[in-house]
């Protein structure tokens, strides 16, 4: 592995060693090893997430590497670098139509995929339900137990190697046309209503409070979080800017099954 990784690393800092089948070799062998799980882009340590960058290193290498190809499945046909993940019965994951998975991205037994779209280098814990229309960016780490409502978009991460990819940590509900984007982590059975957007420099305002806390780039375990706004002064006049808020904590006795609805109405929102 060692060596695997050195080989990697030169091949980022000199492209020109592309050109040759052994570093070709090393790379296709690292996206293999992120098909078959046994690598990641990033993993949990401690409280912490360690992000590998020799992965994502590898990952931005594959795209140059490999060539464009016609892949034919039934009456469709598509055009691309990268082929289409293979052997979902025998990885125990259901997969309906039309959800695309990439080669190149992992899914543990129990997932279900919905009409989605899955990339390239994304890791999806057991148990875990990506739904309609839901897409999953390249390198974003899924926790188990989660559900990505219907339209989500959780953004992908690959450049800068050293930048931390969108995590969604386990038991978290996201609701429908949320956006998670720009590497931010959603701590463990945390719950977003639908619509809620958050990049790294949203303000997550906790309101439950006297005084509101602010967080960016990160979401608190359990946290219930909506929609918001707050005012902001700007050369032309106040205006209201997007926000999220949170409103409250996921109580002990909530289920992790319990829907996304039950979880609001806990604080009397409409849904």
């Amino acid at each position: 592995m060692q060596a695997l990784i050195e080989t990697i690393n030169n091949a980022y800092d000199n492209r020109e060693l592309l050109k040759e089948d052994n570093v070709k070799d090393a790379v296709r062998s690292v996206i293999d090893l992120l098909d078959k799980g046994k690598v990641r882009v990033a993993e949990p340590d401690g409280d912490d997430w360690k992000v590998n960058l020799w992965v994502k290193k590898a990952v931005s290498l594959y795209f140059p590497i490999q060539k464009m190809e016609t892949i034919e499945v039934g009456p469709f046909e598509f055009h691309d670098k990268i082929p289409l993940k293979k052997n979902h019965a025998a990885s125990g994951v259901r997969v309906v139509p039309h959800a695309i998975a990439r080669y190149g991205s992992f899914q543990e037994k129990g997932v279900i995929l919905m009409p989605s779209y899955v990339n390239l280098a994304t890791y999806i814990g057991s148990g875990t339900m990506i739904d309609t229309w839901a897409t999953v960016g390249s390198g974003a780490q899924i926790g188990r137990n989660v559900h990505l409502s219907g339209g989500v978009g959780i953004g992908g991460v690959l450049e800068p190697p050293q930048a931390s990819p969108t995590i969604i940590e386990d038991g978290c509900f996201v609701g429908s046309r949320s956006i998670v984007v720009e590497g931010v982590r959603v701590r463990k059975e945390a719950v977003l209503a639908a619509n809620v957007v958050l990049t790294k420099s949203t303000h997550i305002i906790d309101v439950t409070g006297e005084s509101p806390v602010t967080y960016k780039g990160e979401v608190p375990e359990r946290s219930v979080v909506i929609p918001g706004s707050y005012s902001k002064e700007f050369p032309a006049g106040k205006y209201n800017v997007a926000c999220a808020l949170i409103i409250g904590q996921r109580k002990e006795s909530t289920n992790l099954k319990t829907s996304l609805n039950d979880v609001l109405r806990d604080y009397e929102l409409a849904v």
